[in-house]
């Protein structure tokens, strides 16, 4: 075993020197450039995919020289275990691995801990290890295409994809990671065979490889439901692209402007004040809330779901968040040089959450930054070189954006939004109480636009709920206009439901032909994801038209796998485990049968010979 493992090192250690110093170059080169450390995660994605296709190249031309029949006979028979071959075999291309991917990291690591005033925290340490875990997957996957049968080999990117639409992140990520590689590895280990492109025979075997097969025909279901909705689009009569969308639907809503949608709330009005708030919304600025973050930051995650840095032109002095202080650590722009650290106040307290530079304060001087830290709104004073807290909302709540409306400045969390005097905003020695607290009526995942009009005796909020309308996650979309006074009371004026402009077999399409393969993508997708208010959404119950069709499909999947079953080398028991499973997962499941399990043999009826004849 060790002298296998020493000559497939020595076949390989050329082409992984080459490829390390390139690597370690490379990077080298960028972080010449940027902060590699600080980058968004598009950036990790494409570097991640990099390394997945590293893997894979090296797994489908290690075993594809081995795969040959010759070689293959001659590797299997050696006074060694297969199992102990495959040992050796894999741990030269995991090997590979570390040398060509993780050691080039760990190097380009440390000499940014070292050598640079770049911050470094945890999560930044962790990056190598999830970078030789995704190249780990891709060489899982690439030995598994070449030794399994061709009809299903390619299944195991199914764990590629699962890879980066993970909703996990930071070391819940590598968790993730892992459950993939142990997963490809025991699909490997059951394809290092002698016989190869041979069934899978033990239980757990047949469970290990039906899996992702069945999952890699749903996502084959659903891309060609793709496909058809290009279709649809390129004919021009898709909702979303038609000239004139449907009246009265979420499409045409999306299109309006923020005082037409505004109106559009209040057609149905039957308050006696509707008319004059007509007029005054003609009349008046209409001030949409936007979202500043685009998600809640998770505590040491690997990349960057929103900048954690900013710049201090006067000092010359760039400020990024330390996830492990907790604080903000200076870098000297001039020669790279570490400037101390920023936390809150005089005394340098550390943040009671991941602070990010985004919203707006009215009246800040040159150079300040508004920083959004959790339930509380920050300003950097950059004439002092000092954070201090401005705005706080409730608590467990988390700001997501600010807004000026008029004097007043208006804060919008994940469960309310909030109008401050933003006069005196700055000069308060303490953050002020709110003038007006509005609950946002609907959960925060739905919700796609607030907007506001400030009138003589209050203000005018509208809600659209419209964010998941193509799927079966989201509300049905709808809009809300309430009526805010000078004294805080919230009256609900008008709510009107949004057509939905698909029909609904569309919007479950991802469900019907296979309701326990949907929900075991959603399960894997959120796996040890951290909550976030964006993934909160008012998902309705399914219509009973849609269980009465995934009902029909269940039955019709049922026969065609016990026909399917019938007609293949299998015993009762395993036909009827067989039918239950596609009776249970529906369509990918009769199409894992057909792939996986060979048809039976057929009895061969003898030549007649000269005396019969």
């Amino acid at each position: 075993m060790r002298d296998l493992f020493k000559a497939e090192w020595l076949r390989y250690r050329l082409w992984v020197l080459l490829y390390a110093t390139a690597h370690l170059l490379a990077l080298a080169f960028f972080m010449r450039l940027v902060d590699m450390g600080q980058q968004p995660i598009h950036v990790f994605r494409i570097i991640g995919a990099c390394y997945v296709l590293t893997g894979i190249l090296l797994g489908l031309h290690q075993y594809g020289t081995w795969r040959r029949p010759n070689q293959w006979l001659n590797l299997l028979h050696r006074p060694l275990a297969p199992r102990r071959i495959a040992a050796a075999l894999i741990g030269a291309g995991l090997a590979a691995i570390a040398c060509a991917v993780v050691l080039p990291v760990l190097i380009a690591l440390a000499w940014q801990a070292r050598g640079t005033g770049h911050v470094v925290d945890l999560r930044h340490l962790i990056v190598p290890v999830a970078a030789g875990l995704v190249g780990c997957a891709g060489y899982f996957a690439g030995a598994y295409g070449v030794l399994a049968d061709r009809r299903y080999s390619s299944c195991a990117l199914v764990f590629l994809f699962w890879l980066f639409v993970a909703q996990a992140s930071g070391p819940p990520l590598l968790a993730v990671q892992g459950l993939a590689c142990v997963w490809l590895l025991a699909l490997l280990l059951v394809a290092f065979r002698p016989d190869l492109g041979a069934a899978p025979r033990s239980l757990p075997a047949i469970v290990l490889t039906a899996v992702p097969v069945q999952i890699a025909a749903y996502l084959l279901l659903n891309l060609l439901g793709f496909m058809g909705e290009l279709a649809w689009i390129m004919q021009g009569t898709h909702p979303v692209n038609m000239v004139t969308p449907p009246h009265g639907g979420f499409v045409e809503t999306e299109r309006m402007t923020g005082r037409e949608r505004m109106l559009a709330g209040l057609h149905d009005a039957s308050s006696g004040q509707a008319p004059i708030w007509r007029e005054q919304v003609s009349l008046s600025d209409v001030h949409e809330i936007e979202r500043q973050l685009p998600d809640v930051t998770p505590w040491q995650e690997m990349s960057n779901t929103a900048p954690t840095a900013f710049d201090d032109a006067d000092t010359r002095i760039r400020w990024t968040f330390s996830h492990d202080r907790m604080r903000f650590e200076g870098m000297r722009l001039t020669d790279g040089r570490r400037a101390g650290e920023l936390g809150v106040g005089a005394g340098n307290a550390a943040f009671p959450a991941i602070a990010t530079p985004a919203g707006i304060l009215p009246g800040m001087g040159k150079g300040d930054v508004a920083l959004i830290a959790g339930q509380t709104l920050y300003q950097y004073v950059a004439s002092v070189g000092r954070i201090v807290p401005r705005l706080v909302v409730g608590k467990g709540e988390r700001l997501l954006g600010t807004q000026p409306v008029g004097g007043s400045l208006v804060i919008l969390s994940d469960r309310a939004l909030y109008v401050f005097d933003g006069r005196h905003l700055l000069d308060a020695p303490v953050p002020p109480a709110a003038r007006q607290r509005v609950a946002i009526p609907g959960l925060p995942g739905d919700q796609t636009r607030a907007e506001m009009v400030e009138l003589v005796d209050g203000y005018l909020v509208s809600f659209t709920f419209s964010r998941r309308p193509f799927d079966m996650l989201g509300a049905p979309p709808y809009q809300t206009v309430l009526w805010v006074d000078d004294q805080g009371d919230v009256v609900p004026v008008a709510t009107r439901a949004l057509d939905p402009d698909f029909p609904v077999f569309y919007r479950y399409r991802s469900w019907w032909f296979s309701p326990v393969l949907y929900t075991l993508r959603d399960r894997a997708t959120g796996l040890f994801a951290t909550p976030s208010p964006y993934r909160e959404y008012a998902t309705p119950p399914v219509p009973a038209s849609m269980r009465w069709l995934a009902a029909v499909l269940s039955l019709f999947a049922a026969s065609i796998g016990a026909w399917v079953a019938w007609r293949r080398s299998l015993s009762l028991g395993s036909r009827l485990a067989w039918t239950a499973t596609c009776a249970l997962v529906g369509l990918p499941a009769v199409a894992s049968l057909a792939l996986i399990v060979p048809r039976a043999e057929r009895a061969v009826r003898p030549l007649a010979t000269p005396a019969t004849v």
